[in-house]
């Protein structure tokens, strides 16, 4: 992508961002409050994630888990575990992006583009698949919308860097207007028998 493209597409998603936050503030105020009275606070969760260039930011979500992480024997509680109902909903709607909007408006993150993961898979990608970070990570991207959480990491992430090479705004547009479809289906919102995804621990 040149320097004339990334400023096209910082123009875009700014506005774009802008213009999402006014018409869904109602959806925020309400989902801000159920996530309170429901799973207390914090209402967001907030952790650091690799963007563009690998840089980290603090990315934004609604959180979906409760805040206990032992049982009553000390163990971990797996992910799976500390998802409540209300948390597969919010993940099922994709409700729980929406603060990432506010990513968008700062410049961390963009309308489209590849998922910004853990910081700790940074050491675990190839030299190929460490390139989906020539872009900044967005709310929505090629990948989510080929599959999502129901095909192989390796898979993401050639897909990641399939979008790296061939970004347009047709494209951009094409895959938002996929996204819409797919969010109101809930189609690959988790893959089956697995309330989480799994990790990724290196392409062997």
């Amino acid at each position: 992508m040149n320097s004339v493209a990334k400023i096209f597409k910082r123009i875009f998603d700014f506005f774009a961002a802008l213009a999402a936050l006014i018409l869904l503030s109602p959806v925020l105020l309400v989902v801000a409050v159920l996530v309170r009275l429901k799973l207390g606070s914090p209402v967001l969760f907030r952790q650091h994630r690799p963007g563009h260039k690998s840089r980290l930011f603090t990315i934004f979500k609604f959180r979906t888990m409760i805040s206990k992480t032992h049982d009553e024997n000390g163990n971990i509680l797996p992910d799976d575990k500390r998802l409540p109902p209300f948390g597969l909903w919010l993940r099922a709607t994709s409700l729980d992006e929406l603060p990432e909007l506010f990513n968008v408006l700062k410049g961390d993150m963009s309308i489209v583009g590849p998922r910004p993961l853990m910081a700790k898979y940074l050491d675990r990608y190839t030299p190929q698949q460490a390139r989906r970070h020539e872009v900044k990570p967005g709310i929505t991207g090629w990948a989510q919308i080929n599959g999502r959480n129901n095909i192989t990491w390796e898979e993401k992430f050639q897909m990641d860097v399939w979008y790296v090479d061939h970004w347009s705004l047709w494209l951009d547009i094409k895959i938002l207007l996929k996204t819409l479809w797919l969010v109101i289906k809930r189609d690959n919102i988790a893959k089956e028998g697995h309330a989480t995804v799994d990790e990724f621990m290196g392409s062997k």
